[in-house]
């Protein structure tokens, strides 16, 4: 073999291998793809029964209703007149209760308008929201920005500061 056939043969190798690897990678993220709907997206374009998505929106109000065990039915809304249904068996989040934003991961079941969720978000705290589903709230007038308290140091104001002792220094601090 000479020596263009041996770097001929080394090139071939290597891109045999970047191609390889590369098709592994597309075809693990094709298996763990999960697209983002909200429900006026789901009646404008039905989603086939078992393909897993996501559905955000805020929950329904009064639409909580705990079954048996740690099963719970919610409906998650946008504000339009579209409301999912969703079942979902396990420990919700400290934070979910009706009104607030969540993001849920499942799937339709067969036969059926429930979606079946296997995991419940609940946003982190009150200024969080996804961008593209505050815009669509915000463009419906159901949520501007800064909802939530206020100021979250408002209850301590008013209180006079007599002093601090940083390591065993006294420090006075002005009212």
């Amino acid at each position: 073999m000479t020596r263009k056939q041996k770097r001929l043969a080394v090139i071939l190798g290597g891109m045999g291998f970047i191609i390889t690897a590369v098709l592994l990678v597309m075809f693990a993220f094709g298996q763990s793809v999960a697209y983002f709907y909200m429900p006026a997206d789901l009646a404008k374009t039905p989603v086939a029964p078992e393909t897993r998505i996501r559905l955000g929106g805020l929950v329904g109000e009064g639409s909580v209703v705990r079954g048996t065990g740690s099963t719970v039915e919610f409906a998650v809304t946008d504000g339009s007149t579209n409301a999912v249904k969703v079942k979902y068996t396990g420990i919700l989040p400290d934070l979910f209760r009706e009104g607030q934003g969540v993001v849920t991961e499942g799937m339709f079941a067969a036969g059926t308008n429930v979606f079946v969720a296997d995991t419940v978000l609940a946003k982190h705290d009150e200024t969080y929201m996804p961008k593209d589903v505050a815009d669509r709230l915000k463009s419906q007038g159901l949520w501007k920005e800064g909802q939530g308290r206020e100021n979250p140091g408002k209850e301590a104001q008013g209180q006079e500061v007599k002093g601090q002792e940083v390591k065993g220094q006294q420090v006075k601090a002005t009212p």
